[in-house]
């Protein structure tokens, strides 16, 4: 099926639907374009043909009966390797939990299984989520499809790059700091965070429990739209605590208008040290096309914007050293042999079994949680978060979305950023809406135009009303329809090249 890797997540489910194609030919031309291009690529971790042909042939034998299909029927999907799912192993990209067998499905996934789609494989991701480029993978780098010399952005850079490289039409990713909205800009997707609480947690390995969200990767806004009304589609989940009820209206929202509505842009963070030309010029090309569809664009300001990266890289960690304290190398997990006690098992399997990312944050959890050290930066991050919280609510009574960068450069070369602190900084435009909990989505804009890599804007909305970043980011889309964002491994030159953030 020559058409695959162009054909959006609507289209292959319509086709699978009107017996145009079987749910087999689809999941067939999946794994053919996965086991063609991995080699370039490297997205994931392990392929799943078993789970996907069985899967694919349940939806044709539901077909064949005349039964209703569900909405993504046939559809393949790919699931970031932090989260459940049975028959598979969930590694978190680290040798800690190289052989550790999924027990159960997260639910995350089991609502996409629900929906319909068919699961080819877990993608490969930074370990444990520390990482924005994919290269702290305890296995292997994940290449950016557009430059295999370029990074795909992390942590869910796997997930990313198996859309981008045409190997799955949507995957599901996990964003803390920006590790969907910035994999999908610099890999030409769409990637959407939202709302906390919006997506269960349940069965996906912590990293920041008051940041973790679950979202969708897709070729399309539509695509994204189709996966968010199966995620939250059978309502709270009773297993997560912080998941809340939110109506699948996704889909709904495509056809909005955003004529009227009033679109914020925050001037420091349009003008902030490390944005790049083309960056900037990518998103006011799609400021400006906002206006042309009849939205309104104001100045908004975010005070304590400055101080996000500070209160995240103190949360975080903190936050990151408790949960994997669990990982400890006695009850599960990597188990150094040949010990003479429990405190030396534990202490050299976590030596072993850690990277140097994993380690690095987990060291400085541990020390922003001492005595003493606990009320100077931890009280002081949560203050932070508070008013962090606060601005983004009063900017959001002047004006229904915001418009920013996704990331401030484009790919960058494995290796070219080697200071972890710089390293942090690539989510510099991310990182504030985990802190808030709002939701937000990248939408692609075009190539820069001294790179040829995709640029990308972000939307941010309120809490819980992620319905408008489809709305918005359909608008976004269709001013840019005549761009075609096919990376190069799929061996079609692009017919933005050269147009950097024009508009299409």
């Amino acid at each position: 099926m020559a058409a695959f890797d162009s054909l959006s997540a609507r289209e292959l489910a319509a086709a699978i639907s009107a017996g145009d194609l079987s749910a087999r030919e689809v999941a067939e031309a999946s794994l053919e374009a996965i086991s063609a291009r991995e080699s370039e690529v490297q997205a994931f971790l392990q392929v799943t043909p078993e789970l996907a042909l069985e899967a694919a042939d349940r939806v044709d034998a539901a077909r064949a009966a005349g039964d209703v299909l569900p909405p993504l029927a046939g559809v393949p999907v790919a699931v970031k390797d932090n989260m459940n799912l049975q028959g598979t192993r969930t590694t978190c990209a680290s040798r800690m939990l190289e052989s550790y067998e999924s027990p159960y499905t997260a639910t995350c996934v089991q609502r996409m299984l629900d929906a319909g789609c068919v699961p080819v494989g877990k993608t490969n991701m930074d370990e444990f989520a520390f990482g924005s480029s994919t290269d702290t993978s305890a296995f292997h780098p994940t290449n950016n499809p557009w430059d295999a010399t370029r990074v795909p952005g992390g942590s869910s850079g796997g997930s990313a790059a198996a859309v981008a490289a045409g190997e799955v039409p949507i995957s599901l990713g996990s964003d803390t700091g920006g590790s969907i909205r910035q994999p999908a800009a610099l890999c030409g997707v769409v990637g959407m965070k939202p709302t906390y609480g919006a997506v269960s947690r349940y069965g996906v390995v912590a990293f920041g429990s008051s940041l973790d969200q679950v979202g969708p990767f897709g070729r399309t806004v539509e695509d994204v739209a189709l996966a968010m009304d199966a995620l939250v589609s059978g309502g709270r989940d009773r297993c997560d605590s912080t998941s809340q009820e939110v109506e699948p209206v996704f889909a709904r929202a495509l056809s909005g208008s955003v004529k009227g509505c009033r679109v914020g842009i925050i001037p420091s963070f349009m003008e902030a040290d490390g944005l790049t030309s083309e960056v900037r010029r990518g998103v006011e090309s799609a400021a400006r096309a906002l206006e042309e569809a009849g939205a309104e664009l104001v100045d908004v300001e975010l005070p304590h914007l400055d101080a996000a990266i500070s209160a995240y890289y103190v949360i975080g960690p903190a936050e990151a050293f408790s949960n994997l304290a669990r990982f400890d190398g006695i009850r599960y997990g990597y188990q150094e042999p040949d010990c003479r006690n429990l405190a030396e098992q534990s202490a050299r399997s976590r030596a072993h079994g850690f990277g140097a990312e994993a380690k690095r944050r987990q060291m400085l959890g541990a020390y922003l949680l001492s005595s003493g050290i606990y009320d100077k930066y931890y009280y002081a991050a949560q203050k932070a978060r508070t008013l962090i919280t606060a601005d983004y609510a009063a900017a959001y009574e002047k004006v229904d979305v915001i418009i920013m960068p996704a990331s401030p450069m484009v790919a960058f070369e494995h290796g070219a950023i080697s200071d972890p602190t710089q390293m942090y900084l690539s989510d510099m435009y991310t990182i504030s809406i985990n802190i808030a909990g709002n939701g937000g989505i990248t939408v692609p804009v075009g190539l820069g135009e001294s790179s040829g890599l995709p640029v990308a804007a972000q939307l941010v909305a309120p809490a819980f009303k992620d319905e408008r970043l489809i709305t918005f980011g359909a608008a976004v889309e269709r001013a840019f329809s005549g761009a075609d964002f096919s990376a190069p491994v799929l061996g079609v030159a692009p017919a933005c090249a050269g147009k950097g953030g024009e508009l299409a």
